[in-house]
């Protein structure tokens, strides 16, 4: 999947793998993970830690491989070798997606390509590992999860059998839930054992296992109450000196749902599904086709027009015109499906003015027009060119002043990415760019968010000024079950009303809520300036890739996702993790000596570091820790530079169990500040000993 640009998959990351040599399938045997999450309302924070033996008779270097999700965004990789913790960073460098061992592609790269998936995160150890010694890897990304009639999925894939049978000595999934809407269930759909306790708006998850081998996905799934619908929101607060830049000190994120009850009105639609039957389809393409049109089909609701375009080197639909939706019509294009063969050239000009020229004879405005265009190839017959069919399709609608919103889908590796980006930008709707043996599954699941619109031409407004950087931008159409998530900045602390309006049934429509936007750090919420940075990249992608990549335009719009990515410590195609040079040195030894490498599978600890906020920082911090049981009178804190210095020493009071904050000025004990880089925090708490890496940028 080379890019997704505003639809949301069920996808999260899976386990790594240490692979030394890809051709000859020759990874690094994993014998221990543990899986931490951390959920506020539907926003995801989560660390993955593995526990990874050389089991070759030679010290080796690798390359830590991940099946890297679409939706999510790393915040940090660190890796401990020798008992020294090394950390990367996100720069301005394409990642190399060479693996060890390859030379032209070898017979064992396709059980590891399958499970890596299109966008695996490659992120190359430049320490040694000894024959027989371990190496621990941490990766904590954040990530919004999909939601749909009040249902929130967590997936872990966790089915790790293409790479490794041997059973994993221990392995733990910990799931901490904190919602402003009541929690009526949590369950492990995966595995049986999980234990499950529910407070309301609070519950825990978890499940352990020794000895087995990873052969299901992690799934859990929790629900929602659907009688407190409405506008729920995250803010935090940036000090002046930690701005990267002018766009205000405050992040927020909103979450908007419309009403999902039988009360709910629902607009009815007119849609066209427009399915590519070109050769290039032929076999389990085709076949998925099929599928994924049968359920639409029978998934329509009662007052629905519809009708299916199908192409090759000619165009043909199934009726010449949008018919509405009854039993007779249904059982008509099930079998009308049946037909669909796959041959020929790619005409997509053709379909895409025979389908939009049938809206020209709907009457009245009071619908939600929709076009569901698929196509795995590029054009060759009629309109050839991007800026010809575009124009095309400009004239087409303008003919039928019934502007109707195309989504379009891009299957494989050989579709013209721009044409299929322009097509969704200029007409309101998305693009999405899948795997050949995907097509079935996300264009049904697809359609599901899409059935039931009720506000159409959605817009928002604030009471005041000061609220900018708003995205995504135009806003998409309100669906009922489905959820409008915002992000965005502000200068000014204290409440805001927002109005979001639209149009249903020829009428228009308007929701007000009030959002009071915090005036300080707020820690759990250190996750958002990800999210805005994540959803204004996604919206420059979706510009960059409309341009060609030689132009200034794309230069300028390629140097900004860079600079954002780079800020912000987000993944994009321009940046990556690098980094890792650190060479422990002796100096060293002390931190030896005082951390405590965490076993999967030993009795929890009486706290856990719930990370810094900010991280990275410039002049201040505060290194949170979740206090389960009292320990000590206080918490110690040492900090080391990356030669394994001691620069600072802190400690804080504790009088109960709870979240606690320990303040870092960035200075030494010496009262002078330190330079940029990383550095390590070894917590100390009663016997329990625990790390966090830390980044100064200056």
């Amino acid at each position: 999947m080379a890019l997704c640009i505003g639809l949301t998959t069920n996808l999260v990351w899976g386990q790594g793998v240490g692979v030394v040599d890809a051709t000859a399938e020759n990874y690094l045997l994993l014998d221990a993970n543990r899986i931490d999450v951390q959920v506020e309302d539907q926003v995801a924070i989560v660390t993955s830690t593995q526990r990874f033996r050389n089991t070759t008779p030679d010290s080796t270097l690798f390359t830590f491989a991940f099946p890297l999700a679409e939706d999510a965004s790393p915040i940090s990789i660190r890796w401990q070798i020798n008992n020294i913790w090394y950390r990367g960073a996100i720069e301005p460098v394409p990642q190399d997606t060479t693996l060890p061992g390859e030379g032209g592609g070898g017979g064992g790269r396709v059980p590891l390509d399958d499970y890596l998936g299109e966008t695996p995160l490659l992120f190359d150890i430049e320490q040694f590992l000894g024959q027989d010694s371990s190496v621990t890897v941490e990766l904590q990304y954040v990530q919004l999860l999909p939601y749909q009639f009040g249902n929130v999925d967590f997936e872990f894939p966790n089915q790790y059998t293409a790479i490794q049978n041997d059973p994993v000595a221990e392995q733990e999934l910990t799931f901490n839930l904190s919602s402003q809407r009541s929690v009526l269930d949590v369950v492990l759909l995966s595995h049986s054992g999980s234990t499950v306790e529910n407070g309301g708006n609070t519950a825990m998850l978890s499940y352990e296992g020794s000895e087995l081998p990873l052969t299901s996905d992690y799934r859990v799934q929790y629900t929602l109450s659907q009688d407190e619908l409405g506008l729920f929101g995250f803010s935090t607060w940036f000090p002046d000196s930690l701005v990267v830049d002018e766009a205000g000190q405050g992040f927020f994120t909103f979450v908007a749902e419309p009403d999902a009850s039988e009360n709910t009105d629902v607009i009815d639609k007119v849609f066209t599904l427009i399915i590519d039957r070109s050769g290039s389809m032929t076999g389990t393409k085709i076949d998925q086709a099929r599928e994924a049109a049968d359920f639409i089909v029978n998934n329509l609701n009662e007052g629905d027009l519809f009708n299916i375009v199908d192409f090759s080197s000619e165009v043909q639909s199934f009726q010449p015109e949008h018919v509405p939706f009854t039993p007779e019509n249904r059982d008509a294009a099930l079998q009308y499906i049946t037909s669909i063969r796959a041959s020929g050239a790619t005409n997509i000009s053709g379909a895409l003015q025979l389908a939009i020229s049938q809206f020209a004879m709907l009457q009245g405005g009071n619908t939600a027009n929709l076009i569901v265009f698929f196509t795995d190839g590029q054009a060759n017959r009629g309109v050839s060119d991007t800026q010809g069919i575009l124009d095309l399709v400009e004239e087409e609608v303008n003919v039928t002043e019934t502007q109707p919103v195309i989504y379009t889908f891009g299957i494989g590796n050989d579709v013209d990415t721009q044409l299929l980006t322009l097509l969704a930008r200029n007409n309101n709707g998305l693009v999405e760019f899948l795997g050949n043996d995907q097509l079935e599954s996300r264009i049904t699941d697809f359609y599901l968010r899409i059935r039931n619109p009720v506000l159409l031409n959605t817009s928002i407004a604030f009471d005041r000024t000061g609220i900018v950087e708003i995205f995504p931008a135009p806003l998409p159409s309100l669906y009922k079950g489905q959820q409008m998530i915002v992000s965005g900045r502000y200068d000014t602390p204290g409440p805001l009303n927002i109005t979001l309006s639209g149009s249903a049934f020829g009428q228009p429509i308007s929701f007000d809520y009030t959002l009071n936007l915090s005036d300080t750090a707020v820690t759990q919420y250190q996750f958002l300036p990800k999210i805005w940075a994540k959803q204004k990249i996604d919206q420059l992608l979706v510009a960059y890739f409309s341009l060609n990549p030689s132009s200034s335009e794309a230069k300028a719009l390629r140097d900004e996702v860079i600079t954002l990515g780079v800020n912000y410590g987000i993944v994009t195609p321009f940046t990556s993790f690098q980094g890792g040079e650190e060479d422990g040195d002796a100096n060293a030894t002390s931190i030896e000596e005082e951390f405590e490498e965490e076993t999967p599978g030993r009795v929890r600890a009486a706290f856990e570091i719930m990370g810094n906020y900010p991280n990275p920082f410039r002049n201040e911090t505060r290194i949170q820790v979740n206090i389960q049981r009292i320990e000590a009178p206080v918490v110690k804190v040492r900090i080391y530079d990356s030669l394994g210095r001691l620069v600072r020493t802190l400690e804080v009071s504790v009088t109960g169990p709870g979240i606690h904050d320990i303040e870092w000025d960035g200075l030494t004990d010496a009262g002078t500040p330190v330079s940029s880089g990383s550095y390590i925090a070894i917590v100390e708490f009663g016997d329990t000993i625990l790390s966090h890496v830390i980044a100064v940028v200056r």
